[in-house]
């Protein structure tokens, strides 16, 4: 049955990005530090390189994703990834307006304006029986207040930030408890963690 995910790699204090978008470079260094590689569909990101214990789980959640859930505004800050994903599915971008050069859906992006539902809905009919991906922020945000997300990933990374952008960013409801952790696997500067939304 398809599940409706999300997940981030996080800092110590709680912070998915540092101020003004910094950070990553310290939040990511775990996607680069192993010897197992494991390859981007993408033509504008290279592969990872992942310790043993991280590629195994990173493998089995991108094999059962059939589609993501992005914002308009990480779509345009990754430059579309290139043209693709590095995933390999199918990405449903929430806009308010579509992109002046992307007049029609394809395999590689569908468009919707109808906010998160519609969004969610989209991608649960691209992804079959596998899973909705929704991104970290606010469509993982929105995607929690209207009781649409069913689980949370954390990679926790030994940083601490000291500001910038929340996994769930102003929520308008708080406080909601979660399940779990109902894995933890212990990666090369990365602990990776999942929990179930308690609903």
């Amino acid at each position: 049955m398809t599940k409706v995910v999300t997940g981030a790699t996080m800092s110590l204090d709680g912070y998915i990005a540092g101020p003004d978008e910094s950070g990553f470079d310290l939040l990511f260094q775990w996607y680069g530090n192993g010897d197992v590689e494991i390859p981007s569909a993408s033509p504008a990101v290279p592969p990872v390189r992942l310790s043993a214990a991280s590629a195994e789980l990173v493998r089995r959640e991108w094999g059962n994703a059939g589609a993501l859930v992005v914002g308009r505004y990480l779509y345009d800050m990754t430059n579309a990834w290139g043209g693709r994903h590095p995933i390999d599915v199918t990405t449903v971008v929430l806009t308010h307006r579509r992109p002046d050069d992307r007049p029609e859906d394809d395999e590689n992006f569908a468009f919707v304006t109808g906010g998160i539902e519609a969004a969610v809905a989209k991608a649960r009919e691209l992804a079959g029986e596998k899973d909705v991906i929704v991104n970290g922020g606010e469509m993982a945000r929105q995607c929690l207040e209207a009781g649409l997300l069913d689980e949370v990933g954390v990679e926790l990374v030994p940083v601490v930030l000291g500001a910038g952008k929340p996994l769930f960013p102003s929520l308008a409801s708080t406080p909601v408890e979660f399940e779990g952790p109902t894995a933890v696997v212990q990666g090369t500067g990365v602990t990776h963690l999942r929990y179930r939304v308690k609903k």
